[in-house]
């Protein structure tokens, strides 16, 4: 699952981004509007975390941009404009959700899981896939009703996979949902990952679409 923070204050932005990626993200930091602006036109993002008094271009700006052209990506607005105008203008503008500052990181995770359940469709806040039961909160993944030890590449690797079963995923999607900017990535990394986790599972979990990417197929009726 990937971040896009976009915060100016380092400190937050720092405090943020350490807190996240143990809760599975990969966390991609920048500090102005307008390179928010670039990556979001250019990269492909699961979540933003979006403040609004942004140097170079504010981020109401920036997100009333990116809706415009029509990305659909969740945009949580994270603020200290407090004021019942404000949420309404940020909503209103395409946000899906609003917190303020100061906040509780748990609350901050709690809704950042919600907007995932919610972009896919599920009300549930675990994944299942035939035997195997992925929970996001806890980071624990069972196979026939018992535990799977994942490193956390892995576990960040199938649910991407389980988030997007039946959907052809691209090396660079997978990639950028596990490595986040500055990460050295070696060649065979993914290969890998998918090798461990077909192991871990079973050999068919995984399908290889030939110079495209993975795929987990839907289970058959």
């Amino acid at each position: 699952m990937r971040i896009l923070l976009v915060e100016d204050d380092a400190m937050l932005g720092k405090t943020l981004q350490t807190a996240l990626e143990p809760q599975g993200y990969t966390v991609d930091w920048l500090r102005d509007g307008q390179q928010a602006l670039y990556a979001l036109n250019d990269q492909h993002f699961d979540l933003v975390i979006l403040d609004l008094g942004l140097p170079k271009l504010d981020g109401m700006s920036v997100l009333q941009s990116v809706r415009r052209k029509g990305l659909t990506t969740p945009i949580l607005i994270l603020t200290a404009r407090d004021t019942s105008q404000d949420k309404v203008n940020g909503l209103d503008a395409g946000a899906d959700d609003y917190l303020l500052k100061p906040f509780d990181l748990a609350e901050l995770n709690a809704r950042l899981r919600a907007l995932t359940r919610r972009t896919q469709g599920r009300a549930e806040s675990h994944i299942t896939h035939g035997d195997i039961v992925l929970e996001p909160q806890s980071q624990q993944v069972s196979y026939q009703q018992k535990a799977v030890i994942l490193h956390r590449r892995e576990f960040m690797l199938l649910h991407k996979l389980l988030e997007n079963v039946g959907q052809l995923l691209t090396r660079q999607q997978l990639e950028q949902s596990v490595y986040g900017w500055g990460e050295d990535i070696e060649s065979n990394a993914l290969e890998v990952h998918i090798h461990h986790l077909r192991k871990k599972f079973y050999p068919e979990l995984i399908k290889t679409v030939r110079g495209v990417g993975y795929i987990i197929e839907k289970l058959k009726p």
